[in-house]
């Protein structure tokens, strides 16, 4: 494997984390994410860490990672960050699959994983256990199947209820297929569901996104996370753009799709709980998420997989067979770190508060985040009785322009 820009500090072969960090472990919320690589086809607009069937062998003709020993391998490392993290009892508050498709493994596979994590570290009373879906990867048998391994939340790549969108965004499920899963999923004994959406595709029309909206609400799920399109450079979606084929979205037209789309929700009896997610009450927040936002601790199994414990925050190697030499060596997978010092804490802390419904608190700010704060309740951008109780809390109007309201108060 050719060798690869670090852009922070390595990482110890074993895995060993600074000894504050290593202390702290379990002291705050933790959670695993598990990346799965894999995918039938890559659609133009994504630029995740995934990989085809034919992009998984060794460039140098050594280890090779498969969907059949994937399991292997993420147990691999799960017993691996129990040796890093000590005896020290860390419960497990959530776990989520991410991808790439991780429907693609079998079911049994997955509660394999599962079963890693509760051995090693144990599971929390009711922990909250999520998968992501393709569509066209399951059926109400692999749901009920996912459902028996432990699973109990499952979010599906919806995305859009236009054909034409689904052609543009490459991706490969029929139109109905997403809402027909979310019924299964019900049936299936599923704690939550979710549906993601993506708005502001060249050629979607107002009507194909008020379309996709009122489909998502009469699956009758109880969690809607909706994010703006965005052109990734490297992807087949951005080339597309710059031979002019496409048209790049307008931040108009994305700023009244958003509008739309908490209109909707909103009357659907389901509210924004984080700028981009949308939830039937709290039960039906993602807890996973909600631990990213609020400066938890998660490590991060398989190739690309980000981890952060106590403000140490580390990535693996990206290419699953490279991921899978380190592991069979014994080595951490880990590519490079940094850890954070005090101000970039308290950056990221209001950065990510700051989306929350409940904001951050005023006192995070500095004396001149302070005036900028005030600056923007008179703007209109940040709630006054919040604020007036020591809290900054963004409007709707705040929404539209989070990245420039945090720029401001940090």
């Amino acid at each position: 494997m050719p060798s690869v820009p670090l852009d922070g500090d390595p990482v110890p072969a074993d895995g060993a984390l600074p000894q504050d960090a290593a202390a702290g472990a379990g002291s705050r919320p933790f959670g695993f994410y598990v990346h799965v690589p894999f995918c039938a086809t890559r659609c133009g607009y994504c630029d995740f860490n995934t990989y085809t069937a034919a992009e998984l062998v060794s460039r140098d003709g050594g280890h090779t990672a498969t969907r059949e020993g994937y399991a292997d391998l993420a147990v691999a490392e799960i017993r691996m960050a129990r040796r890093v993290l000590g005896a020290a009892e860390i419960p497990v508050g959530t776990v989520f699959f991410g991808g790439g498709t991780p429907t693609l493994l079998p079911p049994e596979d997955l509660g394999r994983i599962l079963a890693a994590v509760d051995a090693e570290f144990g599971l929390e009373p009711g922990a909250e256990v999520t998968t992501e879906a393709n569509p066209e990867t399951v059926d109400s048998g692999v749901l009920a199947r996912l459902r028996e391994q432990g699973v109990n939340r499952v979010s599906f790549g919806m995305q859009s209820a236009a054909p034409r969108v689904l052609a543009v965004l490459e991706r490969a499920h029929t139109p109905g297929r997403p809402e027909k899963c979310a019924q299964w999923a019900r049936e299936a004994g599923f704690d939550g569901v979710n549906l993601d959406l993506i708005y502001g595709t060249p050629g979607e029309t107002g009507a194909d996104w008020k379309d996709s909206l009122q489909a998502a609400v009469a699956a009758g799920v109880d969690h809607v996370s909706a994010y703006s399109l965005i052109v990734e450079e490297g992807t087949r979606l951005a080339a597309r753009v710059r031979r002019g084929e496409l048209h790049e979205p307008d931040g108009d037209v994305l700023a009244d799709r958003y509008v739309m789309a908490d209109d909707a929700l909103t009357e659907a009896g389901m509210h924004a709980y984080e700028v981009s997610n949308w939830a039937r009450g709290t039960t039906a927040r993602s807890r996973h998420n909600r631990l990213y936002w609020t400066g938890g601790d998660w490590w991060g199994v398989g190739p690309g997989a980000h981890s952060h414990v106590g403000g140490t925050r580390w990535w693996n190697v990206k290419h699953p067979a490279a991921y899978a030499a380190r592991l069979a060596e014994g080595r951490s997978p880990g590519h490079a770190r940094e850890v954070l010092d005090a101000a970039d804490r308290r950056f990221e802390r209001i950065m990510l508060e700051l989306r929350l419904a409940e904001g951050c608190p005023v006192e995070l700010l500095d004396a001149q985040g302070r005036a900028a704060a005030a600056r923007a309740v008179a703007d209109g951008l940040l709630d006054p009785a919040a604020h007036a109780d020591g809290r900054a809390v963004l409007t709707r109007r705040g929404r539209l322009l989070a990245d420039a309201v945090v720029r401001d108060l940090t």
